[in-house]
């Protein structure tokens, strides 16, 4: 057994994993671990972003973009604090992150003596937000823990986890036993479960599928289901390009919902399937059929009339298998023509949102990866931005995070770095990380921040003008000459006004292959909250089903 540090230990631990990358600001606390990733003679890598909250969204932006665990690095106290609201939207979106940190001495945890960083039950608080988390104590019990840790990312509903060493026991010396990785926990699918949701699914006559973040990986058996029952393909935001946004059978949220009141049966994949049973409403004339690896996702809001406990892709192979034996024929799908046709037609109102959208995406390679900021834009682009495949289109999912996209953009481009990335942004949001220009020139990741500016927070201000009598209040913004800060930092900067001119920008961006700002400056956008405000289309409140 060789005798290593606890640093050497976890970062050799690390690499085992196929954990090339850390993101990650140094600091006293976690000095031994930043030396032990360079003794590794550049198998591992650290790109080292200006603030704490930047390392974690770019591990959250790769695990998004790859599927695979990343890791990030922090200081114990307001270091790790810092990286929370990303940990907490790795959660939301199932994305398999490894937060590594830093803590006080050993013997010192949780004693209150004040040291250097110290929060109280540091371990604890991650708990909350983190599918797992431990404290590495020794060389000896680093490659174990993580393993475990990395298991725990990926397997069942994947999502964040954490590790914590102390100052004094990175750099300890011990005996420490390679782990290799360990066998991913994953569900063995219940034919009589499949048998019934084929027989609920093969009779109806107008079912619906609704697919989350959780089918990212099953699109083809998705496809092949959806087109033996003739089911519409319901996407929003973490399911976009599951199923091509261009085939036949896709359908985007507005779509979906009116469906909804209509549909016989609905099959969930990988999807809370909140807006559709909390809000759209059920009522016992439709039977619900869910595949989801999560057990406690299963009987939320309702209890299914039939559940595959499964990987999405192997649940999916499965009820295929079962359904030939059940599938009535169908009659063509008249109400879904119908739809997306209302749908068209509500979109091509929406401008300049859909213009600036079409030029996205005429200047985007087909497999270019846009990145989605909570902003006007894209609040219609995860509605109507074409997206051939999984993982093109990143959203934040439900936490809807102001501020996060530039950093998951630039973490997107360190897990790809021969494809485009771009990252919609408001003028709002982009500040909240425009600083990590410098890191995008330091570490040559090409990402493309596209900033449309109205002079301030525009959702919030539409609220209030609409919902408050135009009492305007913190909504204003004073922002800086955008292409003047982005050349400062030696990137690239274009700027634009109408959709014509952001194709042209972007375009020329993209091909020079290096950091660069779209600065589009844009008045008041007119609102799209008809299309993504859900309502009650069957059933009514006082209906609900008894839980298990």
């Amino acid at each position: 057994m060789p005798r290593l540090t606890t640093a050497q230990a976890t970062v050799d631990a690390l690499l085992r994993h196929d954990l090339h990358t850390l993101f990650a600001l140094p600091g006293v606390h976690n000095d031994h671990l930043f030396d032990a990733v360079h003794a590794s003679g550049g198998r591992m890598r650290v790109l080292h972003p200006r603030h704490e909250q930047t390392s974690a969204y770019m591990a959250l932006g790769a695990a998004l973009a790859t599927g695979r665990a990343q890791a990030y690095a922090a200081v114990p106290g307001p270091g790790i604090l810092n990286t929370t609201a990303a940990l907490l939207t790795a959660a939301g979106t199932c994305a398999p992150v490894l937060a590594i940190a830093g803590q006080v001495p050993a013997d010192a945890i949780d004693r209150g003596w004040g040291h250097l960083h110290e929060l109280h039950d540091q371990l604890g608080l991650l708990r909350h937000i983190v599918k797992w988390g431990a404290r590495i104590a020794s060389a000896a019990a680093a490659p174990a823990l993580v393993a475990e840790a990395v298991r725990a990312a990926l397997s069942g509903r994947p999502g964040p986890v954490a590790l914590e060493c102390a100052i004094d026991t990175w750099g300890r010396h011990g005996q420490a036993t390679p782990v290799d990785p360990l066998a991913l926990q994953r569900p063995e699918v219940d034919p009589d479960a499949v048998a019934e949701a084929a027989r609920l699914l093969g009779a109806a006559e107008r079912p619906i599928i609704i697919a989350g973040g959780g089918a990212l990986a099953a699109g083809p058996e998705l496809l092949a289901v959806a087109e033996l029952l003739q089911a519409p393909v319901v996407t929003y935001r973490r399911g976009r390009g599951v199923v091509p946004t261009t085939h036949p059978l896709a359908a985007s949220l507005p779509v979906g919902q009116r469906l909804w009141k209509d549909a016989d049966a609905v099959l969930g994949v990988g999807t809370r399937l909140h807006f559709a049973q909390a809000v759209w409403g059920t009522d016992p004339d439709i039977k619900v059929v869910r595949i989801d690896i999560d057990a406690e996702a299963i009987p939320r809001f309702r209890r299914p009339d039939a559940a595959i406990l499964a990987d999405a892709a192997d649940g999916l192979r499965a009820l295929l298998a079962a359904l030939p034996a059940h599938n009535r024929k169908r009659a063509p799908r008249e109400d879904l023509a119908a739809a997306q046709a209302a749908f068209a037609e509500r979109l091509a109102r929406q401008e300049p949102q859909m213009g600036f959208l079409r030029a996205l995406r005429a200047a985007l390679p087909e497999d270019g990866v846009v990145v989605e900021d909570v902003t006007q834009v894209s609040f219609v682009g995860r509605l109507a931005f074409p997206v051939a495949a999984p993982r093109r289109y990143i959203s934040p999912g439900y936490q809807d995070n102001l501020g996060w996209a530039y950093g998951a953009a630039l973490g997107v481009q360190a897990a790809l770095p021969d494809r485009a990335v771009v990252a919609l942004c408001g003028d709002g949001g982009f500040m909240y990380q425009a600083q990590e220009l410098a890191t995008a020139m330091r570490h040559a990741l090409p990402v493309v921040a596209v900033v449309f500016d109205d002079d301030a927070f525009g959702n919030v201000r539409r609220i209030q003008a609409e919902q408050f009598g135009n009492r305007l209040i913190a909504c204003d913004l004073a922002n800086p000459d955008f292409c003047a800060f982005a050349r400062s930092f030696g990137a690239n900067a274009f700027h634009a006004t109408d959709p014509a001119g952001l194709q042209s920008a972007l375009a020329e961006a993209l091909a020079a292959r290096a950091p660069a700002l779209v600065h589009v400056k844009v008045g008041e956008m007119p609102s799209p909250w008809d299309m993504l405000a859900p309502r009650r289309m069957r059933g009514h409140d006082h209906w609900r089903p008894s839980l298990p």
